[in-house]
């Protein structure tokens, strides 16, 4: 699973860069939401998702993650469920749109 990781993970970061919307250079967790935009939210968010085999539906989803789909499928536990607490918090603040 470590290498599909690796691979996804890969492809993320070289379509954000050729798409001029990296983040930062430093793991997403390592961020303070509350210091996020609205697009860094999402893709924190569902950065996380993707790494957990979310199946993305959405257009935008899809061409930054891919489709994902594999197990757990997007079920979270522990500190990714917390993180993406936080992270949809910070959205809702900040009147992100859905």
């Amino acid at each position: 699973m470590t290498t599909l990781y690796a691979k996804i993970r890969n492809a993320v970061i070289a379509a954000s860069v050729s798409a001029g919307t990296l983040c930062a250079a430093t793991p997403v967790m390592a961020q303070d939401p509350s210091l996020m935009s609205c697009n860094e939210l999402w893709y924190a968010r569902n950065e996380v998702y993707a790494r957990n085999g979310f199946c993305f539906k959405t257009a935008r989803a899809q061409s930054v993650f891919g489709p994902g789909c594999f197990p757990p499928y997007g079920k979270l536990a522990g500190a990714d469920s917390r993180w993406v607490a936080q992270l949809q918090s910070w959205e809702r603040r900040r009147g992100c749109p859905v």
